[in-house]
């Protein structure tokens, strides 16, 4: 109707303008009644019908009919209480999970799906949406499987067309959901009438006979005189954990109701409540059966007949407990039938599957799409034959979203993000707990079942990381590794300082990095030393009007993405300052973090006299700021040569040395100078002096352990040390020289004879220390040797 309105409305305002607020009117009023009508329709269900009831139908399943007795059978009534205990302690602290979680967020379509994207993230939450759903829709064959073969127990005629029937019952049970939730919902109220009337008639009986427990578990040599193959089977000895894991299906089935969350009243209220009265509830009736029918049976009994309860039941002619079975099969299957395609649903809604599989197909709330495709895969499962291997499967995708949600509510609890604020309020501890107990009961029930589910999980998540997925929520993966961050700075600011643990955590002054890839080239060779590497543009101007532009933000972003599309794993920053060389101060006071504060700071050497007297007489604040300056002069020409040769020039003297060789061997060790031949070089006026300069340069090498050739360069008669170092190292990839700390009077000068000394060479990183003597022992300041 809207869209037919405006249509009219489109066509009639052409002719009539004065009319198009009566219309724009019109058309408000009609999108407000149908949004009304739509939200109306949304959140329809209340606690017990939307929650407690889906759960409770979903729980009370096969497994508790037909296998109760067996459990205590074979390991007796006590031990079978502690498996009892144990299943529902694990399905008690998963729905204290699902509680807290759900309290803390407004929950949507998707329930268990959605409560895990909103934690762990798009990619963790669909690498179990997509695995719960396929469970959920291949679990409405199963149980409709189940009710087909009780009903050849009472009508083995039906046996040849068993299929047929599973395919009638699931295709009917797809209409209910077609047709609508409400629908069904009032077809639960009957089945969950069934059901318990099949409970209580059980529990009404066996009072006529005597009442002696069976305990201990079986006897190992106990023989029984059995023909039928299957009781034969059923009343061999069974160790405590084979048991445990047979039976704890019966406890899962706690998260149907949370897949209604998109049609709740109160999602919030509803989840928990009605999830906690579910797990109590459903835990009594397990306890209490547990115990009657020990009280009530013979061990061979419990062993040897499924239908055990039905013996026990106070009126057995009415088959009572064998409506139970097929209630408890068809409530699971209707449950199901529900969950799965409003799983779908929220699925496409994140776009994790294509947006058309969410569709509603003209309808107001339901996800029809979906339904059709969970009824298609339910009618496949049908008739594909054996599949036990399959059930185990989907038990262990069950249990992996019960541990996933523990995992979540405890680490979210564990890190204490301010907007994790859950009203129903758990302790970590629990949850962790809970999760480990999933896990482990996982390997318990079926390993190679359990390496499937880890493999199809691990394949999303790899599958939808790939895809890159934006989504407009955030996860709790920022809030893990900000909890980490905060741990390890504070460990490492308590942490002494020493010389052993000193690695490169670097500032790089280079503008828009794009522009100076060089400078970018070095940054990421020296990330091979483990540091921290930072990339800084200092924007000139008026610090205010600059600051409200936004120019920082955009600044800064694009440096990231560069960083990005270059593959560096480097930060990105961007200052406004009113002085380049303030702004470069300012920032390197002010940059990281207590424990992770930068110690080099790097700078493309000026080409200009002005700009290169200005960057020496930024060395002494550096210097006392304790950072180390690096100076590179890039050699357009050459660029960094065949990577193959490394000249570090020492001269003795200064504090330069050991940070020189500490250089060259992190930038030796990157991939692209792999092989490099690195030269520890020292001036000498007479060729008798080469001896004890080799031993001198092989003692500094054995100190910093790098290794490189020592070479004593002998000065020719009238050759200055420029000269000397050209005709040495001027077919050099990259030259390491140290520089003397400049005073404010001999700035300019030191600048002019810097460029003296590189214009004859290619690539130049000039460095100076500002480690003290005791941690950086002997050191060069080849520009301190210049002549005047």
């Amino acid at each position: 109707m809207i869209a037919y309105v405006e249509s009219w409305a489109t066509e009639f305002t052409v002719v009539s303008t004065p009319t198009t607020s009566i219309v724009t009117r019109l058309l408000a009023v009609i999108r407000m009644a149908d949004s009304a009508s739509s939200q109306s329709a949304k959140g329809r269900f209340g606690t017990f019908g939307g929650v407690f009831v889906p759960n409770v139908l979903t729980i009370l399943g096969l497994i508790y009919f037909l296998r109760t007795g067996w459990v205590v059978g074979q390991v007796g009534m006590v031990y079978a209480l502690l498996i009892v205990v144990i299943a529902n302690a694990i399905s008690l602290m998963t729905g204290l999970s699902l509680s807290a979680v759900a309290t803390s967020m407004t929950v949507r379509t998707g329930g268990a799906y959605f409560i895990l994207t909103r934690t762990l993230g798009l990619e963790f939450g669909g690498a179990i949406g997509i695995p719960l759903f396929l469970s959920q829709a291949v679990s409405v064959a199963f149980y409709v499987v189940g009710f087909t073969e009780a009903l050849e127990w009472v009508a083995p005629g039906v046996m040849p067309y068993a299929r047929f029937i599973s395919t009638g019952v699931v295709l009917l049970f797809g209409l209910l959901a077609w047709v609508g939730a409400d629908f069904a919902i009032k077809v639960q109220y009957l089945v969950l009438a069934v059901l318990l009337a099949a409970i209580g008639s059980f529990y009404l009986g066996g009072w006529t006979g005597p009442l002696e427990p069976v305990l201990g578990a079986v006897d190992p040599d106990l023989h029984l005189n059995i023909q039928n193959t299957v009781q034969r089977e059923l009343a061999q000895p069974q160790g405590f954990w084979v048991v445990f894991a047979v039976y704890f299906p019966a406890v899962t089935g706690i998260m149907v109701g949370a897949s209604m969350s998109g049609d709740l009243k109160s999602p919030g209220k509803s989840i928990p409540r009605g999830t906690l009265l579910s797990i109590a509830f459903t835990s009594v009736v397990y306890i209490t059966s547990t115990i009657w029918v020990s009280l009530t049976s013979t061990r061979e009994e419990l062993l040897t007949n499924n239908l055990v309860m039905q013996n026990i039941a106070v009126w057995p002619h009415l088959k009572l407990v064998l409506l139970g079975v097929w209630a408890a099969t068809l409530s699971s299957a209707l449950g199901s039938v529900l969950a799965a395609p409003r799983t779908m649903q929220a699925l496409a809604m994140d776009r994790v599957i294509p947006h058309f599989l969410g569709s509603q197909l003209g309808h107001k709330t339901e996800p029809r799409a979906a339904i059709l495709v969970t009824t298609a895969i339910a009618v496949g499962i049908v008739w594909m034959g054996s599949l036990n291997f399959v059930a185990a499967i989907i038990t262990m995708f069950f249990l992996a979203t019960y541990g996933t949600m523990n995992l979540a509510a405890g680490i979210e609890k564990l890190i204490g993000n301010p907007s994790y604020r859950p009203t129903f309020n758990l302790h970590w501890s629990l949850s962790l707990l809970g999760a480990a107990a999933c896990f482990g009961t996982m390997f318990l029930i079926n390993v190679p079942a359990t390496l499937v589910v880890i493999a199809v999980i691990l394949l999303v998540f790899l599958m939808l990381e790939r895809r890159s997925l934006t989504t407009e929520f955030g996860d709790l993966r920022s809030g893990i590794w900000a909890s980490v961050a905060k741990h390890s700075l504070l460990k490492l600011e308590a942490a002494p300082k020493r010389t052993k643990n000193w690695r490169p955590n670097v500032i790089a002054f280079t503008g828009q990095p794009r522009n100076r890839k060089h400078l970018v080239k070095l940054g990421k060779w020296l990330l091979r030393g483990q540091g921290i590497l930072s990339f800084v543009e200092i924007v000139v101007g008026d610090v205010e009007k600059l600051a409200i532009s936004g120019i920082r933000h955009k600044r800064r972003d694009a440096i990231a993405e560069f960083l990005s599309e270059q593959q560096v794993d480097a930060f990105a920053e961007c200052q406004i300052a009113s002085d380049f060389y303030e702004g470069a101060i300012t920032v390197a006071q002010s940059h990281g973090l207590a424990g992770l504060e930068p110690n080099t700071i790097i700078m493309g050497l000026s080409e200009t006299p002005e700009g290169l007297a200005k960057q020496q007489s930024l060395m002494p604040v550096f210097s006392s700021l304790r950072k180390s300056v690096l100076l590179l002069h890039y050699d357009n020409e050459r660029a960094y040569g065949e990577h193959d040769r490394i000249d570090v020039w020492w001269g003795g003297k200064s504090r330069n040395g050991e940070l020189m060789l500490l250089l060259a061997h992190i930038i030796r060790s990157h991939r692209d100078w792999s092989g490099a031949k690195v030269r520890l070089l020292q001036i000498i006026d007479n060729e008798s002096e080469t001896e004890e300069t080799r031993k001198r340069l092989t003692s500094l090498l054995a100190e910093v352990r790098v290794k490189a050739s020592p070479k004593a360069v002998v000065r020719n008669p009238d050759e200055s040390v420029s000269e000397a170092i050209a005709r040495t190292s001027g077919d050099a990839d990259l030259t390491i020289i140290g520089m003397q700390m400049p005073t404010v009077s001999n700035a300019e000068e030191t600048a002019q004879r810097v460029h003296d000394l590189i214009d004859p060479l290619g690539s130049v990183l000039m460095v100076r220390s500002a480690e003290t003597e005791d941690v950086l022992s002997g050191d060069t300041v080849m520009v301190e040797a210049l002549p005047d």
